[in-house]
């Protein structure tokens, strides 16, 4: 499974019909809603704004009003077969006034959504695990210690510390869990980046 290393963007004309093929990597619902709004409103005048996105187990896609079938599923075709998570494809049609037809679109979405890939590099994605633990604040230095190759990707200070991180490590699981001072609040199997 891989990742895309950063966002992208592809042009080309087929019959007049310009399309404008965007790449992203996402980690959550709430990128997805925020990219596609940002490219909803730099395309107003568009006549499609089509995509389909995956992030684990969560996949959709939608054809914007493109004949069923001819837009959203094979951009996750292509997604599918470059074997890429935590992506989003998000193609953009002006009409050029000659109709494609279903075959003609097929093609369209899917080489614009391959073409996108292929400006990319792609990071080798590995089963890891996202997790929450609290603490008390003179736990601080050993977590710290502990954690200090981890992605922590969130601290929160209340009346007790909250950290957030992704780990490949199952010692550090280990660890985390025999300690009787770090109270996990979630932990979940997810893909992570090869280092």
């Amino acid at each position: 499974m891989f990742v895309i290393d950063k966002e992208n963007i592809y042009e080309m004309i087929i019959k007049n019909s310009k399309f404008i093929s965007y790449i992203y990597k996402v980690n959550n619902l709430n990128d997805i809603e925020i990219i596609i709004n940002n490219i909803k409103n730099k395309y107003k005048d568009a006549t499609h704004i089509c995509y389909a996105y995956k992030i684990d187990n969560l996949i959709k896609t939608n054809d914007d009003n493109e004949p069923t079938g001819t837009a959203g599923l094979p951009i996750l075709e292509v997604i599918n077969k470059n074997n890429l998570n935590y992506t989003i494809i998000i193609v953009v049609r002006y009409f050029g006034g000659i109709k494609l037809g279903a075959g003609g679109l097929l093609r369209a979405y899917s080489k614009g959504a391959s073409n996108v890939i292929k400006l990319c590099n792609l990071k080798e994605l590995i089963k890891g695990f996202d997790i929450t633990i609290t603490f008390n604040y003179d736990n601080l230095k050993t977590i710290d210690y502990l954690l200090k190759e981890e992605n922590i990707y969130e601290k929160k200070y209340h009346d007790k510390i909250k950290y957030s991180f992704k780990t490949n490590n199952i010692t550090i699981i280990d660890k985390i869990k025999n300690n009787k001072d770090i109270t996990i609040n979630n932990i979940n199997e997810i893909y992570i980046e090869k280092n």
